[in-house]
């Protein structure tokens, strides 16, 4: 069995190929460059230096969002791709879920967090069970401020995850003190191999099947929906 994962969804960048119970490559940037010129060169690159072809993939996992439109189509349109073009499953997850693996030994509950803008942000609330990661609470587009006072109400220690944690870092800590721990900043990239890790134990799709989370329209879309309104 051999997964390629793909994660577009944000600024960092990542493919990964992990094989029975081995990563055997990974490919990870933090840049703020055009994904849909450097995804599947990246690909390429990676499947060539793995010594691995592509008719030898048996799945694929892709980050289908939230984050980024334009990011979260790229890596969903390329994983599609080349899923219906080698017959082969592809397998949607949460690109805060893969963010969220970050903190596996972190005793408590784990807060990825995307910068959504306008004081809003993309997270949800995370933590692991014997190894698995499990979502306690949905992943949402939600104010920050709204967010932590509701994180505050919780009795349990929260690791805040992310390279967008900065932009909001004063607020995090005003209202929840002691609570927030900020992960270091190594953590902050998610890991496409976490990606192809989770990706194993969800439901297989079709290529026709999956679909971009994008958690709340693009601003574009509300105003037109807002034109469409007025119109009538």
């Amino acid at each position: 069995m051999t997964i390629l994962s793909i994660d577009t969804s944000n600024y960092p960048f990542g493919v990964a190929l992990i094989e029975e119970d081995k990563v055997i490559g990974e490919y990870i940037t933090y840049m703020k460059k055009n994904h849909s010129v450097r995804a599947m060169p990246a690909v390429e690159q990676l499947l060539k230096d793995c010594g691995v072809g592509a008719k030898e993939l048996t799945k694929i996992v892709v980050a289908n969002g939230p984050g980024s439109y334009t990011g979260v189509r790229i890596g969903v349109t390329l994983a599609k791709t080349l899923a219906w073009s080698l017959n082969i499953p592809l397998i949607p997850v949460s690109s805060l879920a893969t963010l969220a693996s970050s903190g596996r030994y972190f005793q408590g509950f784990i807060v990825p967090l995307f910068d959504a803008r306008r004081g809003q942000v993309y997270t949800g609330l995370y933590e692991f069970q014997e190894d698995r990661l499990v979502c306690v609470e949905e992943d949402r587009n939600i104010m920050l401020d709204e967010w932590v006072t509701k994180l505050k109400e919780l009795d349990k220690d929260l690791l805040f995850v992310g390279n967008d944690v900065s932009i909001h870092e004063s607020l995090i800590k005003e209202v929840l003190e002691d609570q927030a721990r900020i992960a270091p900043f190594v953590s902050h990239n998610p890991r496409p191999s976490e990606l192809a890790y989770i990706g194993l134990g969800l439901k297989e799709m079709t290529a026709h099947e999956v679909l971009p989370n994008y958690i709340r329209m693009a601003e574009a879309e509300v105003k037109w929906l807002e034109a469409q309104k007025k119109s009538e």
